[in-house]
């Protein structure tokens, strides 16, 4: 019997074994999609404790103590840090089966060097000694990204940003990581959503642009878009809650917005066609730019409407959805690519039932001299465990090329989530090993270790920074 998360953890064959110690265990990390704070980066402050670093604004975490019976209080309430500590600890054992409960104790062996289950019975030792090495200098937000040998950090980030701080980091010598911004013009798409209004003001401000019209607003965003390529930014991403795409004229669009302006209702299919029109002149921006473009698509959010009015958006109350994406991803990046404005693209599902449907829609557009234009992206979300990552993987080699894979994301808020890129990277060495034991591929150790380097960091690199 294998002892719980030691050194040949998820690796199931020799084969196995072998290619993560010689090519997948020192890898460094290409993290282009997360939500870490670059101010907090640049600040570079102890935390106040290991609940600060470790619960704070993480909704996995928080949705899974709600599961347990957790109370409110101990989870974004006002419950003392050690409280909170203590309500998350007594989860941990219900948490078999579950990344969470993988993730927690790679991440206290990997930065922390803790090697003891955590229970209610070891919670309080495992706080204090947590506590401790936050005090001093080597366990700050820089530390993690440096321990983790992080060479690319991709933020996401309103249009409406200044980027004030990834300037700061830039010119900071003594920091050697790339931290890039993303384009996230969720304010732009959703003109449905009340703040619509207010965030146009302050994309006016920014862009020094009165909105007032579908083409002021399309220099709005070129103009963010251009300022975000002066301060390192290289992609978009977006929340695409629902495929849907509509041909839609600029007139059409612009009758749309001013319905909106004037403080009118709009209809569903006027949303979706004000969507289509916007979304598909981003994409020509990003493809000028030669940008990635990235949609995670099939999140169902804020299910609690209670829960949403208590404590606000993003706070653990969304899941997957139900709804099809074949047909209006299709046309989405077809009315792109007819211009010759399809940009390098990301395709992202939260249902795995469309697995299949992204794996075979990334080999319907492609560019001569450019590996994996369209991408498959990693297990997103409710899919980040081992089965999901697994099912992601073979659904594209079964219909694709695994080889092009630029591998995974942490698409977290925490430092310490570059466990994930460790736990990926076991299960893409464990398939390949498995592959291998079984005659489905040769046993050429050259060939798997080069597959393991590239879908870990090197195609990543490549297709963002186009080398």
């Amino acid at each position: 019997m294998k002892s719980f998360l030691d050194e040949h953890f998820l690796l199931n064959t020799d084969t196995a074994i072998e290619l993560y110690e010689n090519a997948g265990g020192d890898l460094p990390i290409f993290d282009f999609h997360c939500h870490l704070s670059p101010q907090e980066v640049w600040e570079n402050k102890p935390y106040e404790s290991i609940t600060h670093l470790w619960l704070g604004g993480d909704h996995y975490k928080w949705r899974a103590m709600r599961m347990h019976g957790i109370g409110e209080r101990y989870i974004t309430g006002d419950c003392s840090d050690w409280e909170k500590f203590s309500a998350w600890a007594e989860t941990m054992p219900h948490l078999i089966g579950n990344p969470l409960y993988h993730w927690a104790h790679m991440e206290l062996k990997m930065f922390f060097g803790i090697e003891k289950i955590l229970s209610p019975k070891t919670a309080r030792e495992i706080y204090d000694e947590c506590n401790e090495k936050l005090a001093k200098q080597e366990f700050r937000p820089r530390s993690f990204i440096e321990k983790s040998y992080v060479t690319f950090i991709g933020t996401t980030d309103d249009p409406v940003s200044e980027l004030e701080f990834h300037q700061l980091l830039k010119k900071d010598e003594s920091f050697h990581a790339t931290i890039a911004p993303t384009f996230r013009p969720d304010g732009a798409l959703f003109v449905e959503r009340p703040d619509f209004i207010s965030w146009l003001q302050k994309l006016e401000k920014v862009a020094s642009l009165e909105v007032n019209s579908i083409e002021n607003l399309i220099n709005a965003l070129k103009h963010r878009v251009n300022y975000f390529h002066e301060n390192g930014g290289r992609g978009s991403d977006h929340d695409i809650q629902k495929m849907v795409y509509i041909n839609t004229t600029k007139e059409e669009a612009d009758i749309i917005l001013n319905k909106r302006l004037k403080g009118q209702q709009l209809s569903a299919e006027e949303m979706d066609a004000f969507r289509s029109f916007l979304m598909k002149e981003l994409g020509k921006m990003y493809a000028e730019k030669q940008w990635v473009m990235q949609l995670h698509m099939g999140a169902m959010r804020n299910n609690n409407t209670k829960m949403k009015e208590l404590i606000g958006t993003d706070c653990g109350f969304d899941s997957i959805g139900e709804t099809n994406v074949a047909e209006g991803l299709s046309h989405f990046l077809d009315a792109l690519d007819q211009e010759e404005a399809l940009p390098r693209t990301v395709l992202f599902n939260l249902n795995p039932k469309d697995n299949p449907i992204l794996a075979g829609m990334v080999g319907n557009f492609c560019e001569e001299g450019v590996a994996g234009k369209v991408q498959f992206g990693s297990g997103w979300w409710f899919n980040d465990h081992i089965d999901g990552m697994e099912k992601q993987m073979k659904e594209l080699a079964n219909v694709g090329l695994l080889s092009h894979f630029i591998g995974m994301l942490t698409d977290s808020r925490s430092f310490l989530s570059y466990a994930r890129h460790d736990y990926f990277r076991r299960i893409l060495c464990n398939i390949l090993g498995d592959w291998t034991e079984q005659g489905l591929m040769p046993d050429d150790i050259e060939l798997r270790e080069q597959m393991v380097r590239n879908i870990g960091y090197y195609n990543a690199e490549k297709y963002f920074t186009k080398r």
